[in-house]
């Protein structure tokens, strides 16, 4: 029986201006560096990014898995990361079921989702 998800990896051709954004741009807790794969952890769930032989270049379809975080003030990290250049294509909005969504890029192309679930 699944019991729940523990991990998603992200691979690219690219791995060290990848792990420099999720690291010092996102301020993700680093977990290990294995020169070729790095993992990034919260409790059990990890987010892994890793270089592949059959990955090259942007992501050519970057809407078909999107990763959320969870933030608790949308709103400053938004301007935190605007600030350090990244690309949203969303700006904070507040969505029917009452959190808030922001939508933006990573240096491979792949679109990510920070939400603020309601208080």
């Amino acid at each position: 029986m699944i019991y729940g998800i523990i991990g998603i990896t992200l691979w690219t051709d690219n791995l060290h201006r990848l792990k420099a954004f999720y690291k010092d741009t996102l301020r993700l807790p680093l977990h290990s560096d294995h020169g070729d794969f790095v993992v990034f952890r919260w409790g059990d769930m990890r987010l892994n990014l890793g270089l592949h032989s059959r990955v090259h270049g942007p992501s050519k379809d970057p809407y078909r898995t999107m990763v959320h975080f969870g933030v608790k003030d949308i709103h400053s990290e938004y301007e935190r990361l605007k600030a350090a250049g990244v690309e949203f294509i969303r700006v904070p909005e507040r969505e029917d079921w009452g959190g808030w969504v922001a939508t933006f890029k990573d240096p491979d192309g792949n679109v990510l989702q920070m939400l603020e679930l309601p208080k």
